[in-house]
């Protein structure tokens, strides 16, 4: 059986819910709360540096504006700090993917154990830290891979016309698939599948990957709450690993046909 004949059990949106019912289990919690953990801490160490130099800012501008235009501060207030929450949850949600990426191959571990009931014997803590190496230079080739295409496809928001109907459409659709190998990634890494034939895989199943990249990209636009989609995400991914994959990996020479 191929990954193309089998059937479909679950859309990419059931499987991302999934995840969100996976971080909830007793056994899997102390994995989601590391990585939060350091989230929160460098999240909230930035937001308190960005803030203050908002506030200079601020008295720097109020200091040059006249007295009849000082209301202008209660309106640009807000939306500096609407804007300043946008950006940089989206800057923390991609830099969290490089630091947490051993704690989300370890997840991912812990989510199929749980899910099949079978440890991957991937080693203790020293070889984690040995395999560092192999799990950045993973996180370079998907970065390698994401950045040519993306600069292609904003390149489209610059052209008349197309930048304003099609471009925004296009780049909804790359940023789900690259949701969904971001975060696809981490299972069949921890079963040394090559990048390439993850794509393969993911490809071959195109529905529910775009689905579930989906799911994870419109949740990821939400101030705030992108901070916790990352778990989420990889507990999903790895359910999806465990039910439309890991069988057929069982025989690399099927899942490539």
């Amino acid at each position: 059986m191929t990954l193309k004949s089998m059937p479909v059990k679950k859309s990419g949106v059931n499987y991302f819910f999934e995840g969100l019912q996976l971080i909830k289990q007793p056994g899997l919690r102390v994995f989601v709360v590391i990585p939060l953990l350091v989230n929160f801490v460098l999240f909230g160490s930035a937001m308190y540096f960005a803030f203050g130099k908002l506030g200079e800012l601020f008295e720097w501008m109020n200091a040059q504006l006249p007295e009849y235009l000082a209301w202008l501060d209660f309106f640009l207030w807000p939306l500096a700090v609407s804007s300043l929450l946008v950006v940089m949850s989206f800057v923390f949600s991609s830099v969290m993917n490089w630091i947490a990426a051993p704690f989300n191959g370890l997840l991912a571990e812990k989510v199929e154990n749980h899910l099949t009931g079978k440890s991957l014997n991937s080693g203790n803590t020293v070889d984690l830290i040995k395999d560092l190496p192999r799990i950045m230079k993973r996180e370079w080739t998907k970065f390698k891979y994401y950045l040519p295409r993306a600069i292609g496809f904003l390149v489209l928001f610059l052209l008349p016309g197309v930048g304003q109907t099609i471009a925004p459409i296009l780049w909804f659709l790359f940023t789900s698939w690259m949701m969904a190998i971001q975060y696809c990634d981490y299972p069949f890494d921890n079963h040394k599948v090559p990048f390439d034939d993850m794509k393969r895989a993911l490809s071959n199943t195109k529905g529910t990957s775009y689905s579930f990249g989906a799911s994870v990209t419109l949740f990821s636009m939400i101030p705030i709450l992108n901070l916790f989609v990352m778990p989420i995400a990889i507990c999903g991914a790895t359910a999806m690993w465990v039910d439309r994959y890991r069988e057929v990996y069982k025989h690399p020479e099927i899942a490539r046909d």
